[in-house]
């Protein structure tokens, strides 16, 4: 195995919450008027890909002000690599290659994650950050399907497919879109295919999962 450590000595994490810091959706400071943005997801997501490897994470603090350090444990590799005609991602996903998509969101390691989960299936990827960009790219871009986060600042993904809804075909107002969202409610569901959207997928994103909807809505519209 090799192992790979990084310390810091920032704010650290208390010994409460230490057992729970690789959790989705989990903050120690959760109260609505916090400072640090994010949704409590990038050592959720670290854990995950560290688990894709056969590895482990592991966190470290003495308490709160005195730093932490976290442990990451990858097995070392016996074979030589596999080319990426082997690559478990484009095996058991479907080939989008051609696939125009634009995605929105404001999380810059959500927004990367998915473009690279996205570019690895053949897509042609466009990222912005807000739903304003979102609208400029529309225009220049037209693409194929529009993935979008709904909580956005300023304008969320509600407004933005609205916006959209109220185009033209040719201005790209019958794009397929699929929301983003954090939350899984039957509620959150009903609204978010209200709004103009025709599918829903809850963060973090799956990469198989990501791959299969876009393939299925593409073809459902397409028949």
């Amino acid at each position: 195995y090799a192992q790979i450590q990084v310390r810091d000595m920032g704010r650290g994490i208390h010994p409460d919450f230490l057992p729970f810091v690789f959790d989705s959706f989990r903050q120690a400071d959760s109260q609505t008027t916090r400072v640090s943005g994010g949704l409590g997801l990038g050592l959720a997501i670290v854990h995950h890909l560290v688990e894709l490897h056969g590895g482990t994470v592991t966190a470290a603090s003495p308490g709160e002000g005195q730093g932490a350090t976290f442990t990451v444990t990858l097995p070392l590799m016996t074979t030589a690599p596999q080319t990426s005609q082997d690559n478990p991602l484009l095996d058991n996903s479907p080939n989008l290659e051609g696939v125009k998509l634009l995605v929105v969101d404001d999380e810059v390691d959500t927004r990367e994650l998915i473009v690279f989960i996205l570019e690895e299936c053949g897509a042609q990827v466009r990222a912005v950050a807000s739903a304003a960009e979102a609208l400029e790219a529309l225009a220049q871009m037209k693409p194929d399907l529009l993935l979008s986060d709904i909580g956005m600042p300023e304008m969320d993904g509600y407004m933005l497919i609205r916006q959209i809804r109220a185009k033209s075909a040719e201005q790209g107002g019958e794009i397929p879109a699929i929301a983003l969202t954090a939350y899984a409610g039957e509620t959150d569901n009903q609204q978010i295919l209200k709004a103009g959207f025709q599918r829903r997928l809850t963060k973090p994103i799956e990469p198989d999962e990501l791959a299969v909807a876009i393939a299925s809505l593409m073809s459902s519209i397409s028949s």
